[in-house]
């Protein structure tokens, strides 16, 4: 579907944020595992953790879901049976990536498999650390791509250094690592989220970090827990900044995520002249969260790189949005990471930002983006069906001079479904 946006006169207002869809995905699988019930508030029930809660139920494990809450009926680590069929993923890497280290140490053989874009993201980078530890696991094209399939063994505990700074990487090894007799290790070359690590500590797994390396404990008894999932950063990044673009705008964005490797696109703007300040703070099951106020501003080019990069990996479409209306040049560099996500977002960001007028180099690991010109009208955006890009682009519609229009706009839907209509309640009239 196509969507038609207005340049807005401003944003003004209270926006509570859609759950971290990170954390969401961790509450279920890490709840299904668990011994008892676990009560989740907060979740976000997009596409992408709705296919958690599918593969999840498919394989034994009752999950009750209301508009309030959702509680996992827990079987503990070794409650899972085989399901009846393949399991599908949808569009959600997280999901895929991350239940493989979980099925790999099971004692029953399940198929993975997702959407077009799901079959052409690479999965070799959790394959091979599996496989080091013993995990029968087979994929197409030469074990790189899904559908992928497991026949559950026993496994060995592991020391991986993993060459990419990659959550998902690490959370498939850790994860595995709870089916391994000892302590499995994960050393990455700079730090990556680590939701994995404070959950499953907070579930009572033997878990420790030091530096860029995590260690966690074969077999241990997970507990059932009460989660309140903070809002998602990745998603308060648009209102962040459409806030800071938009002349006029102030807005209040309540319940937000703050973990430190999430915080980058805070960093980021905040060294570009935005005003953003923080209050509330306060923390539940480890993960640190608050309440942010963002107005308009006028911006300035910077360069992103190095270990600011996996802190905000996801945010780099929404920020050059910000970098196309700041004054000065801005250079994202060692975002290759970008290529392999739901769309390459190098290619469609540069493509989506041209659109509107805005000088874009694609570069080996980043995007080199000339801002300071008005973003021009009548721009017809193509999303390719991946959320972020989706949302982005809405973004810069909104501070352009007249209307544009975003194909593939229902993509937004995989990690916050009410976005457009939650935007349009903040326009000032």
């Amino acid at each position: 579907m196509k969507q038609r946006i207005e340049p807005s006169r401003g944003l003004r207002g209270t926006l509570t944020i859609p759950g971290d869809k990170s954390i969401s995905h961790r509450s279920i699988m890490f709840g299904s595992l668990a011994e008892g019930d676990t009560e989740i508030t907060g979740f976000l029930y997009g596409d992408d953790c709705l296919s958690t809660v599918g593969a999840f139920r498919s394989m034994g494990i009752a999950i009750d879901v209301t508009d309030e809450k959702i509680v996992v009926h827990g079987k503990g680590l070794h409650g899972l049976t085989e399901p009846d069929n393949y399991i599908d993923v949808g569009n959600s890497g997280t999901t895929i990536r991350l239940i493989s280290g979980i099925l790999a140490g099971q004692a029953f053989n399940t198929v993975l498999t997702g959407d077009d874009s799901i079959r052409k993201r690479p999965m070799g980078r959790v394959m091979k650390p599996l496989s080091a530890m013993g995990a029968k696991i087979t994929g197409r094209k030469n074990n790189t791509l899904a559908p992928l399939a497991i026949e559950g063994t026993a496994l060995q505990a592991i020391h991986y250094d993993s060459p990419v700074a990659s959550a998902q990487v690490k959370s498939a090894v850790l994860l595995a690592g709870l089916y391994a007799d000892g302590w499995t290790s994960v050393t990455e070359p700079s730090l990556s989220r680590n939701h994995t690590e404070l959950m499953l500590k907070s579930f009572g797994a033997e878990i420790e970090s030091e530096g860029t390396t995590a260690r966690v404990k074969g077999n241990p008894q997970l507990k059932g827990q009460i989660i309140e999932v903070p809002g998602d950063i990745s998603s308060a990044a648009y209102p962040l900044v459409a806030g800071s673009i938009i002349p006029g705008s102030e807005l209040h964005l309540k319940n937000v995520g703050l973990n430190p490797t999430r915080t980058g696109i805070i960093d980021v703007l905040l060294d570009m002249g935005a005003d953003i300040t923080i209050s509330n703070e306060r923390t539940s099951g480890g993960e640190k969260m608050g309440d942010l106020t963002v107005r308009s501003a006028k911006l300035h080019g910077t360069t992103i790189a190095g270990d600011l990069i996996p802190r905000l990996v996801d945010e780099i479409p929404v920020i050059a949005v910000a970098a196309a209306c700041a004054e000065g040049v801005t250079e994202i560099h060692d975002a290759q990471e970008l290529k392999v996500k739901e769309s390459n977002r190098l290619e469609t960001v540069a493509q989506g930002l041209r659109a509107f007028g805005c000088e874009v180099e694609v570069l080996d690991d980043g995007l080199r983006i000339a801002g300071g010109k008005p973003l021009q009208a009548d721009a017809v955006c193509n999303s390719f069906g991946d959320h972020r890009i989706a949302m982005s682009m809405t973004i810069a519609a909104l501070a352009a001079e007249g209307a544009a229009e975003i194909e593939q706009f229902e993509a937004v839907s995989v990690s916050w479904p009410s976005f457009w209509a939650d935007i349009q309640g903040l326009e000032v009239k």
